[in-house]
């Protein structure tokens, strides 16, 4: 029996024009892949693949009356707006884990994007569930094992000037973070929950959720939301010397990670830890 999740997979950020987005996020550093269409969807997205997770900038190439959660999101605002879980063992096999742990996965649907390679377009393909709301609380998330991992994953798409190697926490405002314990040990399990000072850590088998109340978030969003997203890079002063070099305004936080704007990242606030 497998643990149903390995851990995030990929960060969705809603962006209201994708081809302003892909500008700033490759003045940031980043190397995007080509564009990718949902088959018989009116989105599509530009990836910022790191070895085993990555970002995924979403937005609208035509009017799509399907894609009402995007729509709602960036009514709102621009930036972060969900969590794919990696399935641990297939989606098959997530979807029996979590059933066997008592929660209530959706069997899985299928779903393909026509990437838009000078060669020409290729497929990749994905398998997706969903878990109920009241089983993920404040995080709004679903499950994507990839059926064609080869196809996204180009050595030349994995390396970013910025020095970013790939995600080490999501950063959530909660209303009362200690009430999400319950729904998240029994996710993960009880030795992956954490009650801290400013609220509640979970381990997802490879990187971090953080909620954090309103008062101690730092931020003004609102709960539940996703404030901020924290990455990992290979050595900070060369970081540093990117963001300089590119006009990047960031700050150095006094436990050594840099924090960007979410002016400089369509709607992003971003932080860089060292690894």
């Amino acid at each position: 029996m497998t643990d149903g999740i390995a851990g995030i997979d990929h960060i969705i950020i809603g962006v209201r024009d994708l081809e302003a987005a892909r500008r700033a996020w490759t003045r940031l550093g980043f190397t995007l892949t080509p564009r990718g269409r949902h088959i018989g969807q009116g989105t599509a997205n530009y990836c910022i693949m790191f070895g085993r997770d990555y970002l995924e900038l979403l937005g609208f190439v035509e009017r799509d009356e399907q894609a009402h959660r995007l729509e709602t999101f960036l009514a709102r605002r621009e930036g972060p707006m969900s969590v794919a879980f990696a399935p641990d063992g297939g989606a098959d096999a997530a979807e029996a884990a979590l059933a066997a742990r008592g929660l209530h996965p959706s069997p899985p649907r299928a779903l393909g994007r026509a990437l838009e390679l000078p060669e020409g377009a290729v497929t990749p393909r994905f398998s997706l569930l969903n878990l109920p709301p009241d089983e993920t609380p404040s995080l709004d998330c679903f499950i994507c094992g990839h059926l064609t991992p080869e196809l996204v994953r180009r050595p030349a798409w994995l390396t970013h000037a910025s020095g970013v190697t790939g995600i080490e926490a999501v950063h959530l405002v909660a209303a009362d973070p200690a009430a999400l314990a319950a729904a998240y040990r029994r996710l993960f399990g009880d030795d992956r929950v954490t009650a801290t000072v400013r609220g509640l850590e979970v381990n997802t088998g490879r990187n971090r959720l953080i909620f954090t109340r309103p008062a101690m978030s730092g931020t003004d969003t609102p709960p539940p939301a996703i404030a901020a997203l924290e990455l990992r890079i290979a050595d900070r002063h060369a970081t540093e010397a990117y963001l300089k070099s590119a006009g990047i305004a960031f700050m150095s936080l006094p436990d050594g990670r840099l924090a960007v704007s979410p002016a400089e990242a369509t709607g992003t606030s971003l932080l860089f830890a060292e690894d």
